[in-house]
C-alpha cells in the first residue's frame, strides 16, 4: 500500500474565465511528512489547501487523498473530511457549544462514536493541548490562542490521517502564536502528516520536511527544507524569503 497521503496532479482552478487561481499544480505528501506552503498574499495557498479538503471545487486535474479521488462520482465527502483534519485561520468553533461539546459533536454525529467514548477522547485531547480547565467554557470566553488549540484538538478527535492548517496563527496576537505552534511542533514530532500554509518560517525551519513556495497560482519551488533555506536558486522565492526573514 502506498505511503502517499495526498497527491495533486495538474490541478487547475478558475474563479471566473479571466482569473485562474491555481495553475497546473502538482505535488505529493508522504505519510509522516510535514510540508509548509508559503508565498505572497494571493498566490493561491489557501485555495490549494481547501481544494485538498474538497471545500473548494477545481476544474481540471486530480486530487487523491488517502486513496480516494475527489473527482470520483459518489465520493462521500463528509466521510473523507472526517479523515482530513482542517484548522482554519479563524477557529470556526461553534459559539453556542461548550469547548468539550465542540469536540464531542462530530465524533458522535459523523463517526458514530458512543457518547461516553467521545467524551473520553475529548477529555484526553483537551489535556494534550493543556486546556482541561476550560472544558465547560464557551469559545468566546477563551483567548484566540486557546480557541485555536481547541480547534486543533477538535480536528484530532476525528482520528485524521492528515492535518491541514490554513494560516493558523495569522489571526492571533503575537504572544499567542507560540502556544499554537508548540502544539503543532509536538504533533509533527509524533509523526502526524501535516500540510501547513504559514508565514512562520521559524516553524518551517524547525519541523518541515519540505517547503512549497507558490506565486500567482503556481507551485514555483518544491524543495527539501535545507535546500529552500539555503541557496534556493529561484529569484522570486529568494526575494520573498529576504522580506520575511529580515523582520
Amino acid at each position: 500500500m502506498s505511503d502517499t497521503v495526498i497527491r495533486l496532479s495538474h490541478v487547475n482552478k478558475w474563479y471566473n474565465p479571466q482569473f485562474q487561481v491555481l495553475k497546473d499544480c502538482s505535488l505529493q505528501v508522504e505519510k509522516g511528512e510535514v510540508v509548509v506552503v508559503c508565498g505572497p498574499s494571493g498566490s493561491g495557498k489557501s485555495t490549494l489547501i481547501k481544494c485538498i479538503n474538497a471545500l473548494e471545487p477545481f476544474e481540471q486535474g486530480e486530487i487523491i487523498v488517502d486513496g480516494v479521488s475527489l473527482h470520483e462520482k459518489g465520493v462521500n465527502l463528509p466521510k473523507l473530511r472526517a479523515r482530513v483534519g482542517m484548522v482554519f485561520q479563524h477557529f470556526e468553533l461553534f459559539p453556542h457549544l461548550s469547548v468539550i461539546d465542540n469536540l464531542d459533536i462530530a465524533q458522535i454525529k459523523v463517526l458514530g462514536r458512543a457518547k461516553d467514548a467521545a467524551r473520553a477522547k475529548s477529555e484526553a485531547l483537551l489535556a494534550r493541548v493543556e486546556l482541561s480547565a476550560h472544558a465547560q467554557k464557551f469559545p468566546g470566553e477563551l483567548s484566540g490562542g486557546q480557541q485555536q488549540r481547541v480547534a486543533i484538538a477538535r480536528a484530532l478527535a476525528m482520528d485524521p490521517v492528515v492535518m491541514l492548517f490554513d494560516e493558523p496563527t495569522s489571526a492571533l496576537d503575537p504572544e499567542m502564536v507560540s502556544e499554537v505552534l508548540d502544539v503543532m511542533v509536538q504533533l509533527a514530532g509524533e509523526g502526524m502528516t501535516m500540510m501547513v500554509v504559514t508565514h512562520e518560517m521559524g516553524f518551517a525551519r524547525k519541523v518541515a520536511n519540505r517547503v512549497v513556495f507558490m506565486d500567482r497560482g503556481e507551485i514555483v519551488v518544491d524543495a527539501p527544507k535545507d535546500d529552500f533555506f539555503g541557496d534556493i536558486g529561484n529569484d522570486r522565492a529568494r526575494q520573498f524569503l529576504s522580506k520575511i526573514l529580515q523582520h
